[in-house]
């Protein structure tokens, strides 16, 4: 199964055609690939800004307002686009209203079949909770693709081992992981964090970026790293974890990923994290810990 993250370059539709006219483009482009999953980044919902007067696009509570009418068209066209390419797709985020002036940033999952599921983010980035208007989701969701389990962690939310292994034991063997960030740092942390679930879990993640500059967006001002597809570091996969990575402006970086594969290789792993991962809660973790705090209390 081959899948496809971007590094999609932030631009400035006037208005929905436009935008949609852009996303056949690129979908089109990653199915010519041999694409089966596309993943675009996180926010990518808040470029129909652009077309919003200035006094809107300038502010993110009057922006989200604004993009709401566009849900259903939004949900359409990816509908449409998953059916015709026979591609399951994830087109970035949609900061969708929950009611009372908040949203969620959501990460919706289209199927050729024309099934329409959605992973909410979970943790909030420290802009997000200065913004006053995004709430977390609060629930865990899975998706079939031709008979594998597939998971989203948006951006943040690969950082968090617990929920990540949540959904590892519910199944999951590809994560994919829609993000935007607007440092080096914040981009170094959402690819530790990749890496360390591909390690932790034994499976594939998939990260998709955003790219470019936007100053016309408070969220969208400034775009950093590369679009990867990481796999467990052990036999039969590169020693970097690293299937594929963009490179020189490239808009797509893709990869086969072989989940079949990947589950008879755990048999002769080098190591068995996945495995291994109830241990570090064994008794004498535990005791070392109530050790030096008597040994604290004693030295008083």
């Amino acid at each position: 199964m081959r899948v496809a993250v971007a590094k999609y370059p932030i631009g400035m539709p006037r208005d929905f055609d436009e935008f949609a006219r852009r996303q056949a483009d690129w979908l089109a482009e990653a199915k010519a690939r041999g694409a089966r999953i596309a993943v675009l980044p996180e926010y990518l919902s808040l470029e129909l800004a652009a077309g919003f007067a200035p006094a809107v696009r300038d502010d993110l509570a009057a922006s989200l307002a604004a993009l709401q009418p566009l849900r259903e068209a939004w949900c359409a066209l990816y509908r449409r686009l998953a059916r015709e390419l026979d591609l399951y797709i994830v087109p970035g985020t949609f900061l969708l209203a929950t009611g009372s002036g908040r949203y969620r940033n959501r990460a919706d999952w289209f199927a050729p079949d024309g099934f329409h599921g959605w992973q909410d983010k979970l943790q909030l980035t420290g802009y997000e909770k200065a913004s006053g208007v995004v709430e977390p989701g609060d629930a865990l969701h899975g998706f079939d693709c031709d008979g594998h389990r597939v998971g989203i962690a948006v951006c943040y939310d690969v950082e968090f081992p617990l929920p990540v292994r949540a959904q590892y034991e519910a199944g999951v063997r590809l994560l994919l992981v829609p993000s935007c960030t607007d440092t080096a740092a914040g981009a170094t942390r959402v690819r530790v964090g990749c890496l360390a679930r591909a390690l932790e879990n034994r499976f594939f993640v998939a990260q998709a970026v955003t790219a470019g500059d936007a100053p016309w967006s408070p969220a969208l001002d400034v775009n950093t790293g590369e679009a990867t597809l990481y796999a467990p570091m052990d036999h039969g996969f590169p020693a970097d974890g690293l299937l594929a990575v963009t490179e020189a402006g490239q808009p797509w970086a893709c990869g086969d990923v072989d989940i079949d594969a990947l589950e008879r290789s755990r048999a002769h792993a080098q190591v068995a994290n996945d495995r291994d991962w109830p241990a570090q809660l064994a008794s004498p973790v535990r005791m070392m810990a109530v050790d030096e705090a008597q040994a604290d209390t004693a030295e008083a």
